[in-house]
């Protein structure tokens, strides 16, 4: 199995946020918001059924009549909601009462989401990782940051990074990592072809740059 990995120290992004171009943000348009979800999948339909026709498709076929309305409502409703900053997940915090400090992990968080450049999708799993300081949050919440950070047009190594910067200001710590694993459609559907390939990024943050806490992370993976 081909396994491409990409990993970053966050001491390293340190030198990269020096340069003006880089972000982790997602591009978007200052109007992004402007418009209803109604009013979005109104004017997606319509450039839709124009590709389709486009294609040579007789869209008065019963199978294909509603596909323009059925792809713009899951672009809007379900694939691409995690644009929306009023989507993003509230997120409870509880005092560490047990005063617990080694690594807490939550592991093979399953997760789907569209490659910005071919607008196919890549999915696998995301294992997220901290170790507390004064907060911990219910392990729910990862799952659901990680579900928003997918629910838009994505690039792997942004959505890491996005990942773990969001659980840094939710938990107050720079004491956080975050591997994916993933599998990408616009490898194994289109181009290559290479349908055993998968991709592994991670972002290492805080006490996850020492030698040892970033073993004893790899070993807790390791554990079925």
């Amino acid at each position: 199995m081909n396994n491409h990995t990409h990993q970053h120290d966050d001491h390293d992004h340190d030198d990269h946020h020096d340069h003006s171009e880089f972000t982790t943000q997602t591009p978007l348009r200052a109007d992004a918001f402007e418009l209803s979800d109604d009013a979005k999948i109104d004017i997606i339909a319509g450039h839709f059924k124009s590709i389709m026709e486009t294609l040579g498709l007789d869209l008065s076929d019963d199978s294909l009549k509603g596909t323009p309305r059925r792809v713009a409502k899951m672009y809007v409703k379900e694939s691409f909601w995690g644009l929306n900053p009023e989507a993003k997940p509230s997120v409870s915090h509880f005092k560490n009462k047990f005063k617990y400090q080694q690594i807490l992990l939550e592991k093979d968080i399953q997760f789907y989401t569209n490659c910005e450049h071919h607008f196919v999708p890549f999915f696998g799993n995301a294992h997220v990782a901290y170790i507390p300081n004064g907060k911990v949050i219910g392990l729910s919440k990862l799952n659901r940051i990680v579900e928003y950070y997918s629910k838009r047009p994505q690039v792997q190594e942004r959505m890491t990074m996005q990942i773990a910067q969001e659980l840094k200001s939710i938990l107050g710590t720079e004491n956080v990592a975050v591997i994916i694993n993933a599998k990408h459609l616009c490898v194994a559907s289109r181009g290559i072809k290479d349908n055993s390939s998968h991709t592994t990024t991670a972002e290492y943050c805080g006490l996850f740059n020492e030698p040892e806490n970033r073993l004893e992370l790899h070993r807790l993976l390791s554990i079925v």
